[in-house]
């Protein structure tokens, strides 16, 4: 055995055993009760608490009898007695709440898969084409993400009007776009950038088509961050509120926000229970779609780590 290949096996074991020391110190901090109840523990525990707790008193709202919600004196606010299903009755019987969900959710699918696809597309040409004044473009692109969609309602409102689509839920579709498309492009175009360019080189000299490059290489590399774009316009479309009530006149043909404080809100009477029973059926297939995605997330980040 030579003495390079013995001074080498002594490099490797002495960095390992200073790999370990460093983690058995690094960690160390946790193992001692107290420590971990100052270090971990209640940050966790003040963390789930404060985002808990909105979801807890929209159910606790929901349930609650009409003489419960007037006389806080009375009745504890943080808790219920004799607990009612009134009020969910009413919003998924007596009203048009099904149909307000269908709206809602007809609506965010169609303007996020718009979006998803626009994007894609401008963020691939930005980053991988390598045009002249690429970076620019993608500057001004996330600039028109930063103008407040109250300015652009009223513009967009007269445009919609003159194609005949006002109070159609396609008018939504057709205007959310404006708001998804410059985040999820900047967004992605992150993402792009974090691809190596000699894989597209490598396809562009076997002959693969730029199509073929963005559908086969590109693509897959990103799924964490095509979830990411697709969840945030998702829920963008789901939570909006300021054009699907200058655009949607009709009752039919709201979306949840807009519906349930239409129909529940009578001047200065507000319907507390159905109020919240609608805000908490309406929040149901977020909590769902994040549950679903937050593990393809996670995997597809560790799928792109390996890589």
């Amino acid at each position: 055995m030579t003495d390079s290949t013995l001074q080498s096996k002594k490099i490797v074991a002495g960095a390992q055993a200073l790999a370990q020391t460093d983690d058995t110190e690094g960690m160390s901090y946790l193992e001692s009760l107290p420590k971990r109840l100052v270090t971990l523990y209640l940050p966790l525990f003040v963390i789930l608490i404060v985002l808990l707790f909105p979801f807890y008193w929209m159910a606790l709202t929901s349930i609650k009898p009409d003489e419960q919600l007037i006389d806080m004196n009375t009745y504890n606010p943080f808790w219920v007695v004799h607990p009612t299903l009134k009020h969910i009755s009413k919003l998924l019987f007596e009203t048009e709440y099904p149909r307000w969900l269908w709206n809602t959710m007809y609506v965010a699918v169609g303007a996020t898969t718009l979006s998803i696809i626009a994007s894609v597309l401008a963020a691939y040409a930005i980053v991988r084409l390598r045009f002249k004044g690429a970076d620019a473009v993608g500057v001004l692109i996330f600039f028109a993400y930063l103008v407040p969609p109250s300015i652009l309602f009223i513009p967009l409102a007269s445009v919609i009007q003159a194609y005949g689509l006002f109070d159609s839920p396609l008018s939504l579709i057709l205007v959310y776009p404006t708001l998804l498309i410059p985040f999820s492009t900047w967004l992605l175009m992150g993402y792009f950038k974090t691809i190596p360019y000699e894989l597209e080189e490598c396809a562009l000299i076997d002959g693969a088509s730029r199509w073929q490059i963005l559908v086969k290489i590109i693509l897959p590399l990103a799924v964490p961050g095509l979830i990411s774009a697709f969840i945030f316009s998702f829920t963008l479309c789901w939570n909006e509120f300021i054009y699907a009530l200058t655009f949607l006149q009709s009752t039919p043909n709201k979306t949840v926000p807009v519906a349930i404080v239409n129909e529940f809100v009578d001047g200065d009477v507000y319907k507390w229970g159905s109020l919240m029973a609608g805000a908490l059926v309406g929040s149901l297939p977020l909590v769902i779609l994040y549950a679903f995605f937050v593990e393809h997330y996670v995997s597809a980040m560790t799928g792109a780590v390996k890589e």
